[in-house]
């Protein structure tokens, strides 16, 4: 399974870059899941939350996991979190699983980046981040840099990587 993570600070666009990457690889024909890490308790669903968006924009399955509970919905009631792998395992085979947040695990991953919310680039220390999508152009970049804007740039970036 073809698996690229859309990682980046709060507000740093990752939220909506998903969501457009999942319309234009619908688009081009491709089945598309996405799995999003949550960072506290999270209803699912609910119109205008992410898990909701993702499922708007097209996605077949839609997994949300945070410390608290997981979801194709279970609660873990106190247990640890599954690992990235065994949610991974969870998910029905597609031609792209695009994951949002899990910014330490060791896939491929796009930084999405706005200069705005102040917060440094998390590529500079990160070898997992293939490129930087920003809307600004950072200095001391060892990664490709595309324009935030540009989804289907990056869609072609993200399976190019892929050989897809």
């Amino acid at each position: 399974m073809n698996v690229f993570g859309v990682v980046g600070w709060k507000n740093s666009g990752k939220t909506g870059l998903m969501e457009r990457l999942v319309s234009e690889f619908v688009s081009r024909g491709l089945s598309v899941s996405t799995l999003k890490h949550a960072h506290h308790s999270f209803e699912v669903d609910r119109p205008g939350k992410d898990s909701d968006r993702h499922r708007v924009a097209g996605a077949q399955e839609v997994l949300l996991s945070s410390s608290n509970r997981w979801a194709l919905m279970s609660e873990l009631r106190g247990a640890p979190e599954p690992p990235l792998a065994e949610l991974l395992a969870k998910l029905s085979p597609v031609d792209l699983v695009l994951i949002e947040g899990y910014k330490r695990d060791t896939h491929p991953k796009i930084e999405a980046h706005r200069s705005e919310t102040g917060q440094p680039l998390i590529a500079l220390d990160d070898d997992t981040i293939r490129a930087v999508a920003s809307n600004t152009n950072p200095d001391g970049l060892n990664v490709p840099l595309l324009d935030l804007d540009d989804t289907k740039a990056i869609a072609d970036f993200i399976a190019s990587e892929l050989g897809m």
